[in-house]
């Protein structure tokens, strides 16, 4: 199943405030329930990352990993990945193995 875009201001601060996180070296995750019917992704990389560049490697690289997991999710759910500052310098193999981790963690897959 193919996921959308987590777009709203307000989608970000409720999984921020309400959804369950997992954090890691190079990743945080939020996940919640989804209240649409359907899995939606936000990704988001602040300034602390670097440059225009970096913040777009770092999403480019997380957006990769979950390719990779997408379709082992268990149900709908609202997924916030927030990159953090070594996000662009790593492969995207080491970003997967910290994504799987946080959600299985999080109940997200299996």
């Amino acid at each position: 199943m193919k996921s959308r875009a987590l777009k709203e201001n307000r989608d970000f601060r409720r999984l921020y405030y309400r959804g369950k996180s997992n954090a890691s070296a190079h990743l945080v995750t939020y996940v919640m329930k989804s209240r649409a019917g359907e899995t939606r992704v936000g990704i988001t990389s602040g300034k602390k990352i670097g440059k225009a560049v970096q913040r777009n490697r770092a999403r480019r690289v997380i957006r990769a990993a979950f390719s990779q997991l997408e379709g082992r999710l268990n149900g709908c759910y609202d997924i916030v990945f927030v990159a953090r500052t070594g996000t662009a310098k790593v492969k995207t193999q080491v970003v997967f193995e910290e994504m799987e981790t946080q959600l299985k963690r999080l109940g997200a897959i299996v």
